[in-house]
């Protein structure tokens, strides 16, 4: 049977919920830019460390989190080349199309990244 623990969800929900929320209304406020720096904070990054935390302990907790961590960069990584082409193809084919256009394309990314970096 599946054993899932209601605290890492939670934490995991908390952070990224409340990034995604504090950053649209920081672009309602402030303009897009910066909801925009908002929505790269690393809510769930943050939250899957935490998490782990809860289920892991000493050197098995250490693996773990250099794991998550080398996952994290390629998805970074990834996260800038889609918000570069995001800026690019909305602009020339709309918002649907260009937004489906990054999103392909960081999910041609990142396994390729991950695959030629580890």
């Amino acid at each position: 049977m599946l054993n899932i623990e209601v605290l890492p969800i939670l934490l995991r929900f908390l952070f990224g919920g409340s990034a995604v929320a504090i950053s649209a209304i920081l672009a309602k406020k402030f303009g897009g830019r910066l909801g925009g720096v908002f929505a790269a904070f690393p809510a769930v990054y943050l939250a899957a460390i935490l998490g782990l935390s809860i289920d892991y302990k000493g050197s098995e907790l250490l693996l773990i989190s250099e794991q998550i961590s080398k996952g994290a960069l390629v998805g970074m990584l990834a996260d800038i080349c889609c918000a570069l082409a995001a800026s690019y193809f909305i602009l020339k084919s709309g918002w649907k199309k260009g937004l489906a256009y990054s999103l392909l394309l960081w999910a041609v990314l990142a396994p390729t990244i991950y695959f030629t970096c580890f």
